[in-house]
């Protein structure tokens, strides 16, 4: 197995971030780069980014006509519009996901179904379930939506933990983006989702997985009635970890109160494990994979909610792996199994490290 002998040094960070920052973009009752203020909010937030990626109104696309010429071959384009979400999980400016409880995770996962039920297709099968689907009051406060000018086609709904990962404000949030198309990391997991059950005879793959990994007992890092979190079997990041549904649950809407505090219950044992084990702010990309927004009833059916996380700590809160070379251009290589990383994060339950430091 190759080893990456050395990695690159970073001074890790030991700045002292305040509750409130006058300057915060994103704390209560300030006000955002465009002008807008936000509401002296309790529990999350979200609105409308104010840089968003893609935009609903954007100059028109006219991909070149499929004429056989080699432009028209090699060289193809196509319009995407969309909306772009900030969703702050506290009001606090220095709390993350790893220093909340469950019960104030809770919130967030009720925002990110509220934005999922305001979007998806009222021809999808989740449509009615969506419909009867009643979030406790006052668990977030949100700009109002307007209706879309068109039907979007997947939610990708991810967070960018640390500035080794990108993240400019410190402030707890992430980001949900709505587009029109179906993007190629999302579209590649279901192709082999669909093909799984077409060949097994309707069974789905991630709960077959979640089965298999409940019966080795090797790769589990946290597992509860509800969710398994694992470093996967085909883990490439180091410290990888993969939240599944137990059970087959194709989107946020499928999971009822009681399911969605085992996934509250989750993320805060996977993010306050990752802080534990280097004792620092584990930096990391999390996004969740769930049924489109609009699809066929077979890519509907087919999925099955998930959620990646992609860190990039190898050996200490300094050292960082780096797909570079072989792994860049043939294969990932593992520094460490998957079954040696999950151990390594089980042993490091219990309370978070920082709170030791106070």
């Amino acid at each position: 197995m190759a080893v990456n002998i050395r990695g690159q040094q970073e001074q890790a960070s030991k700045t002292t971030v305040p509750p409130y920052d006058p300057s915060c973009y994103l704390c209560p009752g300030n006000k955002r780069a465009q002008g807008d203020g936000n509401p002296s909010y309790e529990s999350t937030f979200a609105f409308v980014n104010d840089y968003s990626a893609v935009n609903e109104q954007q100059d028109e696309y006219t991909p070149e006509g499929l004429d056989g010429s080699p432009s028209s071959i090699l060289l193809r384009a196509e319009p995407v519009i969309g909306k772009c979400f900030v969703v702050t999980f506290s009001p606090s400016h220095n709390l993350t996901l790893a220093d909340m409880k469950a019960s104030e995770i809770l919130p967030v996962i009720h925002t990110w179904t509220h934005l999922y039920i305001a979007h998806v297709s009222s021809n999808s099968p989740l449509a009615k379930v969506a419909s009867s689907i009643t979030l406790p009051p006052k668990s977030h406060e949100m700009t109002k939506l307007t209706k879309p000018n068109a039907q979007y086609r997947y939610m990708q709904i991810f967070e960018n933990k640390g500035s080794a990962m990108g993240c400019s404000n410190p402030h707890p949030h992430g980001q949900v983006w709505t587009v029109t198309g179906l993007p190629e990391e999302p579209a590649l997991e279901l192709d082999q989702l669909k093909k799984y059950r077409r060949e097994q005879g309707g069974l789905n793959l991630l709960e077959d997985y979640a089965k298999l990994e409940v019966e080795k007992e090797e790769r589990i890092v946290f597992c509860n009635r509800s969710f398994l979190a694992v470093c996967p079997w085909w883990a490439t990041w180091p410290f990888e970890v993969m939240v599944i549904a137990r059970k087959h649950k194709r989107a946020l809407v499928d999971l009822d109160e009681e399911e969605r505090k085992e996934l509250a219950e989750c993320l805060a044992e996977v993010t306050r494990r990752y802080d534990n084990l280097f004792k620092t702010q584990f930096p990391y990309s999390m996004g969740i994979h769930q049924a489109p927004l609009e699809g066929t009833d077979d890519e509907i059916d087919s999925s099955h909610f998930h959620i990646h996380f992609y860190p990039p700590l190898l050996r200490s809160a300094t050292v960082r792996k780096f797909l570079v070379g072989y792994e860049m251009l043939a294969e990932p290589q593992r520094d460490i199994t998957p079954e040696q990383a999950a151990a390594r994060l089980r042993d490091c339950g219990g309370e978070l490290y920082r709170v030791r430091l106070e």
